[in-house]
């Protein structure tokens, strides 16, 4: 094991420690900054960036980890190594790549791929499926399209409770209600469609879905969806020969980290609305979307960029702010004291928990609202990684506490001007984390510089 992470090139380890942080995950002297500060007394931890760390550094923190870390980071590498190869027997032999295989490429090399497709799979539970010989996957475009509804569970953790997968003729393949064996705290019934009286007697589990997935990925087949490491993630499925539909379009007025959503691209790319405003998602008529925009793609190309249209951000979302990076110990409800207006929490949406912080939707009564409670808002304003504007901004408790945390628009720049319509139709999100961002109304739009954008306003507390 040790050997092959000595092998590794150190852009690979550099990720690799990356993911520890992430995950907070520990050797056996701490995490990543732990072990800077027990070992470096020259610098310690104020040169914690792993890319500005030697690769002896890197792989001096690496192998303190368990046997079971030491192997799933082996796994890490081996994958690297496969993409790699795919890398150059492309290049060797172009002519006989699939044109589907082309679009597994685009994929990996997307910014965000990196980010969102290394999965924990040395946790319990978790099956990882390799894609067989390098030939031919190359030469094979069979492909099967997937998609999944998730509830929120009584520990925090999401459950996959509908999963659907259609091949390229739109075929159904699997369409299964699936048992979540443990406690649920929100069945988000008006986003999923599912309620509990739906899972009464279904006894179909993740582990058969694994196992049914499996089979249906026989001889290397790629795995389509939109967004598709979440649906990875909660099926607990490590699976490398895949096409984000996220990943392989280009937008004219959303930053390079951002994408479109499933309804905005059927929009624009295959012409018709997958879903009104305020209906629930309808998992099999997604994966059947996620195809066919992989099959307009290959029909079709689409390589100029798609400019997203500002003016179809649903107003309901317009509506809304976020508030995000909220410690956990301070009450949703405080947050409401230093908003102007008559905000409220918007109960129907559960406040996401990671960690130490948690995040969660502020509504108001209409977006004139909702955007002079922003405007007024005392803070630094930024942009998030997305490119939406934020304030960081300080709250003082009444035991004198002070607290920081972020409020962030849920659209790019101010309210839409309903004169400015984009050639394009459909509505943005951005590819966050879990498929509730939608209903969180995380749905960017097309950037402009307001009036105060640029200024540095001096971050204060607010009484």
């Amino acid at each position: 094991m040790g050997e092959r992470l000595a092998g590794a090139e150190k852009e690979v380890l550099v990720e690799i420690v990356r993911f520890t942080q992430k995950n907070g995950l520990k050797g056996a002297e701490g995490g990543w900054k732990d072990f800077l500060a027990l070992n470096d007394k020259k610098y310690g931890v104020s040169v914690s960036d792993p890319k500005k760390r030697t690769k002896d550094v890197l792989l001096a923190f690496l192998v303190t980890f368990s046997k079971d870390f030491q192997k799933y980071f082996s796994k890490l590498v081996r994958r690297h190594s496969e993409r790699r190869a795919i890398e150059q027997y492309m290049t060797e032999f172009s002519g006989k790549i699939s044109p589907e295989q082309k679009l597994v490429q685009l994929t990996t090399e997307h910014t965000e791929y990196m980010k969102n497709y290394y999965f924990p799979s040395y946790q319990e539970g978790w099956k990882i499926v390799r894609i067989g010989k390098l030939a031919n996957s190359m030469n094979s475009g069979a492909m099967l399209a997937i998609d999944c509804e998730m509830v929120l569970c009584n520990d925090g953790t999401e459950a996959v409770v509908r999963v659907c997968v259609v091949d390229s003729k739109l075929e159904v393949k699997l369409d299964k209600l699936v048992n979540p064996l443990k406690g649920v705290a929100d069945y988000r019934t008006n986003i999923t469609g599912v309620s509990k009286k739906d899972l009464e007697g279904v006894k179909f589990s993740l582990v058969d879905v694994q196992k049914s997935l499996k089979k249906l990925l026989a001889k290397g087949k790629i795995l389509v969806g939109h967004s598709l490491y979440r649906d990875l993630y909660v099926l607990k499925f490590d699976y490398s020969r895949i096409i984000d539909t996220a990943y392989i379009f280009q937008y004219a007025n959303l930053p390079t980290t951002a994408s479109a959503s499933l309804n905005s691209l059927c929009k624009s790319v295959c012409g018709y609305t997958l879903r009104e405003e305020g209906k629930p998602h309808d998992c099999l008529k997604d994966a059947e979307a996620a195809m066919n925009l992989v099959t307009a793609k290959l029909k079709h190309g689409f390589n100029d960029p798609i400019e997203i249209a500002e003016n179809s951000v649903p107003e309901s979302d317009q509506m809304k702010l976020l508030a995000h990076r909220i410690p956990v110990y301070l009450p949703s409800q405080e947050l409401l004291k230093i908003l102007s207006g008559n905000p409220s929490i918007e109960e129907k949406i559960d406040s996401r928990i990671r960690g130490e912080f948690y995040s969660t939707c502020i509504l108001f009564k209409d977006i004139d609202e909702a955007d002079k409670a922003f405007d007024e808002l005392d803070g630094q304003e930024t942009k998030d990684t997305s490119g939406r504007l934020q304030k960081s901004v300080l709250l003082k408790r009444d035991n004198g506490d002070v607290a920081s945390f972020f409020v962030r628009k849920m659209v790019y720049g101010s309210r839409p001007n309903n004169t400015d319509v984009s050639k394009k139709r459909p509505e943005p999100t951005d590819n966050g984390e879990q498929k509730r961002e939608d209903a969180d109304g995380d749905k960017p739009k097309r950037q402009r510089t307001s009036k105060k954008h640029g200024k540095k306003a001096k971050t204060q507390a607010v009484e």
